[in-house]
């Protein structure tokens, strides 16, 4: 197994010089980027600039002792954070109580420097595994709200934004609306052509989608060949034209499936609310699907907009 290249920052925390150049002589062989502080209120200070993976603390400290650190530490660390405590007092109770702060590990005064060395790598290995936990949680989590095929975000994440957005909305005032897309006749696509071509349909409209989409705003697919757009700080004279562009920009797509040039085009559906009362998401997501089918039922390639929700109850 490749040792790791990670970085690791340790910060040192001790009202005696001495122990201070002891620790830093005790890991100056190794690759650690070492902080250091004469008090606790100084190593609060430093870790929340530096946010430090390994902590060595002094048990006995002027203002509040190392054991009150660890407990601070352990509440407002947004990562993992490995605490070794230092201590002259070898009593079985005060290890209890060390461990039971937050530290995972003690080391008595005076220590010795091979020891330390080992037990600053044990945490190096501690810190590494929850980095990669860490890691995977995010990767999972971002799994979880996106959509596979085109990665965009899905419905799941789409309503989630969507509800921020909206509460949002309704304490600052700005309009928000809700787009509903639908390709038209996309089954004839799978069915004439193949899955394969019906994907590349669906990314090639994400890909139109996405590159429209501001930061202020989200775009995503809800599933089959359903996309939804939530659109924010947009008049109501301009959100029409501004999914025209949308919907001309994709019409004006090339496809070509068994030596076959295959137009397509999609439908779109508009709700939207300015005011003080937000309703659900939902009720504007249903709204925006009653649009789109109106859009449906007229031919397709179109875009219907219904009335403007201003609820100031």
């Amino acid at each position: 197994m490749e040792k790791s290249t990670a970085s690791y920052q340790v910060l040192v925390v001790d009202d005696s010089a001495v122990y201070r150049k002891l620790v830093e002589r005790a890991l100056e062989t190794e690759t650690y980027s070492l902080l250091f502080a004469k008090s606790g209120q100084e190593a609060l200070e430093l870790f929340s600039q530096h946010s430090p993976s390994i902590v060595i603390t002094d048990w006995m400290m002027p203002g509040f002792s190392g054991l009150e650190l660890c407990e601070r530490i352990r509440t407002n660390a947004a990562s993992y954070t490995y605490i070794i405590v230092l201590t002259a007092k070898s009593e079985k109770d005060s290890v209890v109580k060390g461990l039971a702060a937050g530290a995972d590990d003690y080391l008595t005064k005076p220590f010795d420097a091979e020891e330390l060395l080992a037990r600053v790598g044990v945490g190096s290995r501690t810190v590494e595994l929850h980095r990669e936990i860490e890691a995977k949680n995010r990767l999972l989590e971002e799994m979880a709200h996106t959509d596979p095929l085109t990665g965009l975000p899905n419905r799941r994440a789409i309503e989630d934004w969507a509800g921020r957005q909206l509460r949002g909305a309704a304490r600052h005032g700005f309009s928000l609306w809700v787009v509903h897309a639908d390709l038209d006749c996309f089954k004839n696509i799978n069915d004439s052509y193949g899955h394969e071509a019906g994907d590349a349909v669906l990314q090639k409209f994400g890909e139109v989608l996405q590159s429209n989409t501001r930061a202020s705003d989200i775009c995503g697919r809800m599933g089959g060949d359903e996309f939804l757009l939530v659109i924010t700080h947009v008049e109501r004279e301009q959100i029409q034209l501004t999914v025209e562009r949308l919907r001309e920009q994709f019409t004006s797509c090339e496809f070509a499936f068994g030596g076959c040039r295959v137009p397509v085009t999609a439908s779109f559906g508009i709700s939207g609310f300015q005011g003080e009362d937000a309703p659900e998401f939902a009720a504007l997501v249903r709204q925006a699907d009653q649009a789109l089918y109106s859009a449906k039922r007229a031919g397709g390639n179109q875009v219907k907009i219904a009335a403007l929700q201003t609820c100031d109850e």
